[in-house]
């Protein structure tokens, strides 16, 4: 069973409705007895890296999460700034983040490509996978997704990038360490390549 990870942010219907679609298995998690019960999780986040640290780490949850990801290593798919909180800090707040993958969360440079450039990048650009990963099998070649965000994860570890996208310049999309992974953009929100994404991440 896909646990969606309920602590007050994200699009908790939007990513169940996708897998009822798919006839798999998911549940709306709450409680940490829940998120032990499931045999994948997906942390679903929009909003300020402060605002849903301080909701995670008031949600009851934050124990068994660490249990089970780190320690059980059930696989976790973070998503927007559930993949942002992953990570030790952010550019946007002042509290730590989850820590889970070794690296810290930047704010976009807009001064960098000689021409203007906006924040947040809103809207669908090109993610380009940049090793070989089972969450990303059929969308090597032709992958557009829809992103909402003014920052983005920087890996402290090379390995630890899974997919790029560029605005303005070239940046960490998605971020894998072990079962844990994370995607800037929202699957959910993605029609066919999003689906594709979410069943990838369900038969892993």
């Amino acid at each position: 069973m896909i646990g969606i990870i309920d602590y007050g942010l994200g699009n908790i219907l939007a990513f169940a409705n996708v897998y009822k679609r798919l006839h798999v298995p998911v549940a709306v998690v709450r409680t940490a007895a829940q998120v032990r019960e499931a045999t994948k999780l997906i942390l679903p986040g929009v909003g300020a890296f402060d605002h849903a640290m301080e909701l995670l780490n008031a949600s009851g949850m934050r124990e068994a999460l660490d249990e089970v990801v780190l320690s059980n290593q059930v696989p976790l798919l973070g998503v927007c700034v559930g993949m942002q909180i992953l990570g030790k800090s952010s550019d946007e707040g002042r509290l730590s983040g989850l820590s889970w993958i070794d690296g810290v969360v930047k704010k976009i440079d807009t001064t960098t490509s000689g021409q203007p450039v906006r924040l947040p990048h809103m809207g669908w650009n090109d993610v380009r996978p940049e090793r070989e990963s089972s969450l990303f099998a059929g969308l090597q070649t032709d992958a557009r997704f829809y992103f909402l965000h003014s920052y983005y994860f920087q890996c402290a570890q090379p390995q630890n990038v899974l997919a790029t996208s560029d605005y303005p310049g070239n940046f960490a999309c998605a971020v894998q360490a072990g079962s844990i992974y994370g995607v800037q953009f929202h699957p959910e929100k993605s029609h066919r390549f999003g689906v594709r994404l979410l069943q990838n991440f369900a038969e892993l």
